[in-house]
């Protein structure tokens, strides 16, 4: 009888393609037709939900704690946006473009990150966006400066599909990217090397114990994760043809740290449920009250971290137990 290597029986258990995951991604899609008039929203949705999804695969699984994810969002944002300013502005090229910039940034910075405590990455994970985002202010005459840069030219995707005031090629262009994207992440989380991930989130004295590399796991994992980000930020730039300052701000990070702890961190789809959540919300609270919406969307999320351990998700998966116990 064949034996069956532990990680590939893993993976199997753990790494299959579940029907629920299907529902997500169908209904994703049927928004498209459900909400013709709020496309515009759901772009935002997806684009948030992919960079929350970067942010969870260095914090949630890698253990890598960061205040600064918001600098590799920033550089796709502007790479995407630089590039359709000088009649560089085909989008698939400007996504690649953003991704390797952003993983560039990642790789150099990587392994100062990941060598030090979870304090000290914080430092200078906090440090390396606030330069960032200081050096996008000072070279106005480049980015903009806080006026943005809007003088993009996106060009229609392969020649053929031009960007509406609607946003019906945003939504779909996104929906696209995100779902690719995101297939490509999931096999990396459930790949071996996304077990030594977990091993060393897990016990890094123990991970090394067996022979795993952690300084050099870690690093790609961050790299990958900044190169995620920066075509989530290529994403928004494209969408919207505008790229503002805040998109490489300390509160772009800050947003994303809570939309991550309120879906549920290292959680497949943790970062989607916490980014519908938040920019739902928040869109239906300024609209109620345009002054003090912020008021109430903290009580909402400090309900949910009190009451939904691991998040909605870990939520989500304590009532279907629940509900699979009942049904025997």
């Amino acid at each position: 009888m064949r034996s069956v290597h532990p990680t590939h029986a893993w993976r199997h258990q753990y790494g299959r393609w579940r029907r629920l995951e299907t529902l997500f991604w169908l209904a994703a899609a049927g928004c498209f037709f459900i909400f013709p008039d709020r496309l515009t929203l759901g772009s935002q949705i997806l684009i948030t939900g992919l960079f929350a999804f970067s942010l969870d695969l260095a914090m949630g699984y890698a253990g890598i704690a960061t205040l600064g994810h918001a600098a590799f969002f920033g550089v796709g944002a502007y790479t995407a946006g630089l590039l359709s300013c000088h009649g560089l502005g085909e989008p698939l090229f400007g996504l690649l473009a953003a991704a390797a910039a952003a993983a560039l940034l990642g790789a150099l910075t990587g392994m100062l990150v990941v060598r030090g405590a979870e304090h000290s990455r914080l430092m200078v994970t906090l440090g390396l966006g606030l330069l960032l985002y200081e050096l996008a202010n000072k070279a106005g005459g480049i980015t903009g400066g806080v006026d943005g840069l809007q003088d993009m030219n996106v060009l229609p995707i392969a020649g053929l599909f031009p960007f509406d005031l609607e946003g019906r090629t945003g939504y779909v262009y996104s929906y696209a990217v995100t779902l690719a994207v995101f297939l490509c992440g999931r096999r990396v989380i459930y790949s071996p090397f996304g077990l030594a991930l977990r091993a060393i989130h897990d016990n890094p004295k123990r991970s090394m114990a067996i022979g795993i590399d952690n300084g050099r796991a870690l690093a790609r994992a961050y790299t990958l994760s900044a190169a995620i980000a920066g075509v989530a930020g290529a994403l928004l730039a494209q969408t919207t043809q505008v790229v503002a300052l805040d998109a490489i701000g300390f509160s772009r990070s800050a947003d994303i740290i809570v939309i991550v702890i309120l879906g549920g961190t290292a959680r497949l789809y943790g970062g989607f449920v916490g980014a519908a959540l938040f920019v739902i919300a928040g869109d239906l609270l300024s609209s109620i009250n345009p002054i003090y919406w912020q008021f109430w969307l903290g009580i909402i999320l400090i309900f949910t971290v009190l009451f939904a351990r691991g998040g909605l998700m870990g939520a989500l998966e304590r009532l279907w137990l629940r509900l699979s116990r009942c049904s025997r």
